[in-house]
């Protein structure tokens, strides 16, 4: 298809509120508007369209060709995308299911429409299905919890400080409480925080981020990079953990202990924000928040 009989399609569909006449009259279609892979560009493209569980899904047929479409490569690299079907738009994060889970969708797809069964036995590539999950459609999503739970560690680390200081600097606080309580105080309270942070770091290393790089495959360097600052929280955390588990009231130095809860600190709020400038948009888009107690 030329670029200059697409734009004249993409153009009626538009003016006609998703509707195409012709060889196209009655056929699902949507424009997807991608950013080109290379240029940075916005690509707008003709595609046809189904529903699937929900959620609006795109395959990357090109008709039985052995190379994959230039739309594809774009989501690979930006999986932020604009939809228009059916007299709507609205912005979609693009998942490229994998495995089990693309297995089950291709079903589903040449359920609905067989000819793309047709096109996969032109070719030996493995023609990917897309799913298209709408930003703007949730309620509270993953990535609102996730913040949510981000916002009580950065609480719980702000106390453990509060705590470092009164042992540190003799404050008021020490005086109505022995150093000895303070420090015994500062011994459990870290303990819970820092259970709580590996579990947090745990779940998203074994669950969270594989999912998120598979269906996402622009995400997989950023969640490499989060994975990364994760050992480094780790290992700070281990430090601290000595330190106070070997605390002595009178005979530690606290303001050690309280430089190393700094630099815990600075290292696990640059990681916050970097989580949230990543992965919130992907996980508000694919999965809701999980129901409260």
């Amino acid at each position: 298809m030329s670029d200059v009989f697409s734009s004249r399609l993409i153009a009626e569909f538009r003016a006609n509120r998703g509707a195409l006449g012709g060889r196209f009259e009655g056929w699902p279609l949507a424009v997807l508007t991608t950013t080109g892979a290379r240029t940075g560009l916005r690509r707008e493209v003709l595609l046809g369209w189904l529903e699937i569980e929900g959620n609006g899904v795109v395959v990357a047929s090109a008709n039985g060709a052995d190379r994959h479409p230039a739309w594809y490569h774009n989501i690979r690299r930006h999986p932020m995308v604009t939809v228009e079907a059916g007299g709507d738009a609205y912005q979609a994060m693009a998942a490229i299911p994998r495995g089990a889970a693309y297995e089950r969708l291709f079903a589903q797809v040449v359920a609905k429409a067989p000819g793309y069964g047709d096109y996969q036995a032109k070719t030996t590539r493995e023609i990917p299905v897309v799913v298209l999950h709408r930003i703007d459609k949730r309620g509270k999503g993953m990535g609102d919890w996730l913040v949510e739970v981000h916002q009580w560690f950065r609480a719980e680390l702000r106390a453990l400080r509060e705590q470092a200081d009164d042992l540190a600097d003799g404050s008021a606080t020490a005086l109505v409480r022995p150093e000895p309580d303070l420090a015994h105080e500062m011994r459990t309270h870290c303990l819970g925080f820092c259970t709580a942070l590996r579990r947090h770091h745990l779940g998203e290393d074994s669950v969270v981020f594989p999912s998120l790089a598979e269906q996402f495959p622009a995400l997989a360097p950023a969640i490499a990079q989060l994975a990364g600052q994760h050992q480094v929280v780790a290992r700070l955390q281990d430090a601290i953990r000595q330190l106070v588990d070997g605390f002595v009231p009178g005979e530690s130095d606290p303001v050690r202990l309280r430089a190393e809860l700094e630099r815990l600190a600075g290292e696990v709020e640059a990681h916050f924000e970097f989580e949230e400038q990543t992965v919130v948009t992907a996980l508000n888009a694919t999965a809701a928040a999980p129901p409260t107690a």
